[in-house]
């Protein structure tokens, strides 16, 4: 008789008012293996594993750990069980070191004092042990995105996690970090952990996965093993009809210059010049993308643009009208949009219903106000019709945004900013943790905007989104650009010029 699997949930289902999150799913997963959770945004996926954490109960069906049935009612008791989630938005404490948020709650004393060195110790130890190299004295607020989910992986660990829930592990990764912790899940298996990967991207799914459950709209799919599998099967499960994974686009027929940026530099919040002497102009109806690793000057950059960071030099002309001075309201009202590469720090306010935060930036026009006085109704009507025109699922038009999963938060950002009709949009990351649909939804109404004559500046770390979207491609290296490209350009040669390569060393 074959052993039972690590963990079995059976028919699982969770209701919210106006939503059926989960209906009836099963899932299981064996002992030593990578059991990728696949879905649209929405799909389910992070509610299924948030019921397995205990952080929501089941309204139905039943959880079987080793075979035998257990009710997780809190975090807690799932931790004593040996699971451990890492969060798609992390649970750390900024101004905390890496050690002290491992140990948190857990810590190490000696006498009734904190034995902080020992809790270093301890950390430095696990670190080795798993590959998971980080400076334990280091303050979580100084540390890349990849080091601090490294931390979280960490704390999971250090409290005897034996299965390990990573959700949207990725979504905030640049694709060298991507490749980091991959070879980290590796390790993890080897050493006999269990892993649920929880995403969208369908090739990181046929990288690591060994088996892959696609969920759709709260329901179970289908189980397929990785052997065999393709993108173009698994974006059918997801979506349930067949999906472009390649944008379809005319050449461009750019006009005019509508954004010109002249020897602009920036200084970060160190008073270090992150950007340095950068020149380049978006015209008319084309795309222009910045391509460049994560921390070479984009977010300076962008903040520059964008009115959110003064520039110590240089000039930022929108249209006819000089931006350079202004802040972010006034280059809202010329006429520029943006979608920041932080949809919940920059993007949203996560407390207003999905109304309000669409109405941001336009709440003092009509017809959302007229007089001084605001029309609920109308910002609701509004709303409405840009939730339904951008497939946002999980709530209406009084559902607060931080009630959505990340992926229709980010489309909620999306279509606040082209329902807009900005004549410059600058999007950031404007698919970041969105699934195989809406990308393909969001890269289609990207190029319609260009096709309508926006000029578009697209910045991003995913390079087949880059390739994909842009008419001329430019390279950020150390705050500089470096090179400009055509949209043949090679992944191999764009990515040489992205860590300060030049085009004989691609060659």
């Amino acid at each position: 008789m074959a052993d039972p699997p690590l963990l079995e949930l059976k028919g699982i289902t969770k209701r919210f008012p106006g939503v059926v999150a989960n209906d009836h799913v099963d899932f299981e997963l064996a002992k030593g293996e990578v059991h990728a959770l696949l879905g649209e945004n929405g799909a389910g996926k992070s509610t299924l594993m948030n019921i397995l954490y205990g952080l929501y109960h089941p309204d139905e069906g039943e959880i079987l750990l080793d075979g035998k049935p257990v009710r997780i009612a809190s975090p807690r008791e799932a931790i004593d069980r040996g699971i451990g989630m890492v969060h798609q938005h992390f649970m750390l404490i900024p101004i905390m070191t890496v050690a002290e948020n491992i140990v948190l709650a857990t810590e190490p004393t000696r006498g009734p004092l904190l034995d902080l060195d020992a809790a270093e110790e301890r950390v430095s130890e696990l670190s080795r042990r798993f590959g998971l190299t980080v400076d334990p004295g280091a303050r979580v607020e100084s540390v890349s995105v990849g080091q601090q989910q490294r931390v979280e992986i960490l704390k999971a660990l250090y409290r005897g996690a034996n299965i390990l829930i990573l959700d949207e592990p990725t979504a905030v990764l640049t694709p060298q970090e991507t490749k980091e912790l991959f070879e980290i899940v590796r390790s993890l298996v080897s050493e006999g952990k269990s892993i649920v990967f929880i995403t969208h991207k369908l090739g990181e799914v046929l990288e690591i996965a060994d088996r892959i459950t696609v969920l759709r709209r709260g329901r179970t799919v289908e189980t397929v093993p990785r052997e065999g599998a393709s993108e173009g099967q698994l974006a059918r499960m997801m979506v349930g009809r067949e999906v472009l994974l390649r944008v379809e686009k005319k050449p461009a027929e750019p006009g005019g210059p509508l954004l010109q940026v002249s020897g602009l530099s920036v200084l970060d919040e160190r008073g270090l010049e992150a950007v340095r002497d950068v020149s380049f102009e978006v015209r008319a109806g084309e795309i222009v993308g910045i391509a460049g690793v994560d921390g070479n000057g984009q977010s300076e950059l962008i903040d520059a643009l964008t009115g959110l960071r003064r520039p110590r030099e240089g000039s930022i002309v929108a249209g006819r009208k000089d931006l350079t001075r202004e802040d972010a309201r006034e280059c809202l009202d010329a006429g520029l949009g943006h979608i920041p590469e932080d949809r919940q720090r920059r993007g949203l306010v996560l407390d207003f219903s999905l109304a309000e935060n669409i109405a941001l930036h336009d709440y003092r026009k009509a017809p959302d106000s007229r007089w001084g006085w605001l029309y609920p109704r109308k910002m609701v009507e509004r709303a409405r019709e840009a939730l339904q025109a951008f497939d946002v699922r999980g709530g209406g038009p009084q559902t607060p945004a931080a009630s959505l999963s990340g992926g229709n938060q980010q489309k909620v950002v999306v279509a606040r900013e082209l329902s807009r009709e900005p004549r410059v949009l600058v999007a950031a990351q404007p698919t970041r943790g969105v699934d195989v649909g809406a990308i393909e939804f969001i890269h289609k109404r990207l190029v319609e905007e260009r096709d309508e004559g926006k000029a578009i500046l697209l910045v991003s770390f995913e390079l087949d989104e880059i390739l994909s979207l842009s008419d001329r491609i430019l390279v950020m290296y150390e705050g500089k650009i470096v090179g400009e490209y055509g949209p043949d350009v090679s992944p191999d040669e764009l990515g040489v010029a992205m860590t300060g390569g030049t085009r004989e060393k691609a060659a």
